[in-house]
Parts: C-alpha cells; structure tokens; sequence
C-alpha cells in the first residue's frame, strides 16, 4: 500500500508530524517498534504505582499549547513545582523573586564566595530576560498567519524586533557552563553545584536560563502518558494509521519503499524519520543510487555517525515506599533537585577514563560510591502531583542520574551488570536516607532500576542518549542556531526528512514537537507542489 507520508519512530516528533498531516487528511503511516506510543515521554504501572519512564515534566517554551491548541486536543496539565537542595538546604522555586531564595542558600552553604555567587545569579537574570523574550509568545508555526492578522501585527512583529536584540546576547553565551563560571568563581565546588546536574559541555545560555524553566514546568494530570496518549487518537480519529510493534529494517531510497523485520514493504512519497538517526543512515540500501553526489553526501553522513557521541544517559531508580505523600511534601516539592553533599563531582569524574580502562570491580565500584555521595539526584514524586497515581498512604519515588554509557557498556561486558544495578540502588537509598530523607530504607515496597543500556534497548537511541547528540563532539551534526531551525528537518537522502532531538541542539519535548511541526510543514508542501504538477 502506497502512502503519502511514512512516519518512523511514534515518540512526540513523530506524533505531532503524523497528527498535522492527517489534520491536513493525508494518508499518513506512522510507524513503532514498541507496542506504545510517546518513546521517552510515556508512563507505566507497577503494583499500583504510576511512575514515568522519561520525561517528569513537560516546559512549554511557547510551543507545546499551542501545538494542542491548533490540533483541538485537550490535556489537563497542572503545575509541577520545582525545588532545589544542598546538604540540608532547600528552595522552593515559585516565583522569578525564587531567585533572591536561591542566592541566599548558595551564599549561606559558600560565605567565602558571597560576590563570586552575586555576580553569577545577576548573569542568571539576564539570561532570564533573554528567554522570557526567546519564548514569550505562541510560537507562530502553530499559528494561521493569512487569517490572524491581529497575532500577526500586534504580537509577532513587535516580539520579531525584541527578538533579534536577544538572539545575539544569546548567541555569545555559547561556552560551556563550567568554563564560563570560571569567569566569576574559582570555587569547583560552587560551579559543580550549579552545574553537575546538566549534561556535559551544555552551553551556559542554556544551562543559565534553566531557573526560568523550573517556573514553567507542568505535568499531565493523569501521568506523561497521557500527552502521547491523547495525540495518538487524535491521528487515529482523524484516519492517520499506526503500526505497533514494527521495526524497519531497510530502506530503499530511490523506489520509495521500506522493509520491516517481516519483509513486509510499504511505499511512500514522503518518508519522515522520528527515530534514531544513526539507524536511519545504516540500514539505508545504496546499491541502486547512482547519482554520486546524493550517494556520496550519505556516506559522509555515515562516516560521520560513526565518530560522534549521543547526549549523557541516565541511571534511574524506581521506588515505592509505604509512607504517605504528605511526609515528601513537608520537604520537597513533585520536582526536586538534590546534592547530599557541596563537594560536587569533579574530582570523581577526573577518575573516571582511568577506571573505565581497568575495569577492575573493585574500582569500579569504589568509584560508583563516591559518584552517588556527590552527585546531583533528579527526584520526581508523582503523587505530589496527583494522589490517585499511587495507593493510599503509599509514594512512588523516581530518582535518577546522569550515568556515562561507555562505563555501563564495559560494566557488562566483564559479567557485573546485574550487580552494578544492586549495588546502585541499594547505595541511592542509603545516600537519601543519610541525609533528606530519613526513614525510607525501612519502608520500601518495591525496587527496580533502568541503565543507559535499558534506554538504549527500549528507545533505539545511540547511547541511551535522551537529548540528542553530545554538546562534547567536536563536529556538529544537528543544527544549532534558531535562525536556521526550519532548516533541522532536511537529510542527505532523497524525499525522507527527519524530526526529533537528533536534528537540533539542545533538545527536549518542545523541540521535539517544533521538529515534527517542521518536518509535516516541509513534507506536506512538496506533496501539494506535485499534486499541482500532476494537474
């Protein structure tokens, strides 16, 4: 069967490229490996407990209501409060004057840093005007420009002014966030504690603007799986079809058509790409290309995929605990940053090449023990957020952190992987009972725990990575200036397209959809262009 738009890969990219061409009533295919939709934006049971395989959040950066809105889709979202720890410290991240909060903590934990620390958080307020500018209104990609002419004159053009005296501000805080707080502070200790919870080499205007962030987290009441959820009957009503369970296998550019693991084909005019884009390259069939500038433009893409790195993945446990909610909030709020310890991590990732070239266990894990006393834990609590996503009485904990692949990778390959998931579970707990929260050791329903490798297995993605490329390459394969983002969704290969956290960087849910969005726009005009031909 011959379609108009083949869709690979049903995580939010994907979704939303398959939602606006079935809109627009193309005969669109969207496609999945797994049997659910949303990729890392997805949620799942346990006993009772709803916990969230992915993203605990949504930020809406001006794109993700409106992409809803101009779908017709409803989703109850609420806020996600932020909080941020250090040793026994913490804020509570409500308002932009959070900040001043914020300042003062930093300042009572380093008193020897207090004009190192002023000078850091007036550079976080810049960038903090810079992104209210950046996001402040309804992206317009979502918006019918020919019949608004109020959005038009009256928000788009005046923002377009603001915009380009920030973009640029913006543009030179391109270093990473540890180097550039180098600039104000020679304390490693100060820059681990802003920093080490971001991923390696994140660039400083990101990683500033990242307080202003924690103000517009929300949540789906219902769990994140209720965002891919809703968007994926909405394709289904709107006649779009999905394939579940569906892995492709090969490609064949030039007549059109797709192979999955059953030999089943499927012909297209449009293929959009959602997925892993390394897969993407490699299964790709070049033996009927004949032109050399298209066969060779792949190859260098291909070369190219084999030197470069995915984005930092993360170790994550899943805990429920026979203690009521109530007792988390008296602490923290649904979405909790937590350092046990100012030290920070540098001087235990400087150990880190050489015990990943030892591989011996017992280095190993002496420095998995001083990663988790030093590190930074992601800490969401669904139930904060919505009572009836655990039992009674009861909470489920998701806490998680960045973990490098590589170490996993080797971990398993010497016969130690199953011990090194115990032994950092088992160690996490003990570090959170230590220290913010007594008593959960005592109190523990159930425990279970993803690596990089269960990312890596579950999604397709490089590495486990769960944003994309590395800020660490030293070649950039994704776009990464906003000017040129409507530019993210071209491939070296003929008539496929590609949408998703591989074709711009930084990445995240908003970038995902503003991808996809890009990707139908792009696809859904040259199908019009040669329906026009063909008159």
């Amino acid at each position: 069967m011959k379609y108009d738009v083949i869709v690979v890969g049903a995580g939010i990219a994907g979704l939303t490229t398959a939602a606006f061409l079935s809109k627009e009533k193309k005969k669109v295919l969207l496609i999945e490996k797994e049997d659910y939709v949303g990729g890392l934006v997805n949620s799942f049971n346990r006993d009772g407990f709803l916990y969230d395989g992915g993203a605990r959040g949504v930020v809406d950066s001006g794109v993700v209501k409106p992409m809803l809105k101009a779908l017709g889709i409803d989703i109850e979202f609420m806020k996600s409060k932020v909080s941020i720890g250090i040793e026994n410290e913490i804020v509570k991240v409500e308002t932009k004057d959070s900040l001043e909060n914020y300042q003062d903590m930093l300042k009572r934990i380093y008193p020897e840093n207090v004009e190192d620390i002023s000078r850091i958080i007036i550079e976080i307020k810049k960038v903090m005007d810079y992104m209210s500018v950046l996001y402040g209104i309804e992206n317009p990609l979502f918006k019918d420009l020919k019949n608004d002419k109020e959005f038009l004159f009256k928000t788009l053009l005046p923002w377009v002014f603001r915009y380009l005296s920030k973009v640029r501000k913006i543009n030179k805080l391109q270093a990473p966030i540890d180097e550039y707080l180098l600039k104000m502070t020679s304390s490693q200790s100060l820059i681990d504690i802003i920093s080490q919870h971001f991923f390696q080499k994140t660039p400083a205007s990101f990683a500033l603007s990242y307080f202003s962030l924690y103000l517009d987290y929300e949540y789906p009441i219902k769990g994140m799986k209720d965002f891919p959820e809703k968007i994926k009957d909405y394709i289904i009503k709107n006649h779009g079809e999905i394939a579940l369970s569906t892995k492709i296998r090969r490609i064949e550019p030039i007549e059109k058509l797709i192979y999955d693991e059953q030999g089943n084909s499927y012909s297209y005019d449009k293929l959009v790409w959602a997925a892993d884009i390394k897969t993407l390259y490699d299964i790709v069939d070049l033996s009927k290309i004949s032109n050399k500038k298209i066969l060779n433009g792949i190859e260098q893409r291909q070369e190219s995929l084999k030197q470069v790195k995915g984005s930092d993945s993360t170790f994550t446990l899943y805990l429920a605990l026979d203690i009521p909610s109530e007792y988390f909030g008296n602490i923290c709020t649904e979405h909790f940053f937590y350092t046990p310890s100012k030290k920070g991590q540098s001087e235990v990732f400087s150990k880190l090449q050489a015990v990943k070239e030892s591989l011996d266990k017992v280095k190993v894990f002496e420095w998995l023990e001083e990663l988790l006393e030093f590190t930074t834990y992601e800490i969401s609590i669904p139930a904060l957020r919505n009572k009836e996503l655990s039992p009674q009485n009861k909470t489920g904990l998701i806490i998680s952190i960045l973990m490098d692949y590589d170490l996993v990778k080797k971990i398993k390959s010497i016969d130690i992987y199953e011990e090194f998931k115990e032994f950092c579970e088992v160690k996490m707990i003990k570090v959170l009972n230590d220290s913010i929260f007594d008593g959960i050791s005592d109190k523990i329903i159930h425990r279970f725990s993803s690596s990089p490798l269960s990312i890596e297995r579950i999604s397709g993605n490089l590495e486990g990575a769960i944003t994309g490329f590395s800020f660490t390459n030293e070649e950039v394969l994704a776009i990464n200036k906003t000017s040129k983002i409507t530019k993210s969704c071209l491939t070296k290969i003929p008539d496929i397209l590609q949408a998703g956290q591989w074709t711009y960087i930084p990445s995240g849910v908003p970038i995902s959809i503003l991808t996809g969005k890009i990707a139908a726009d792009k696809a859904l005009k040259n199908i019009r262009r040669k329906d026009k031909k063909n008159e």
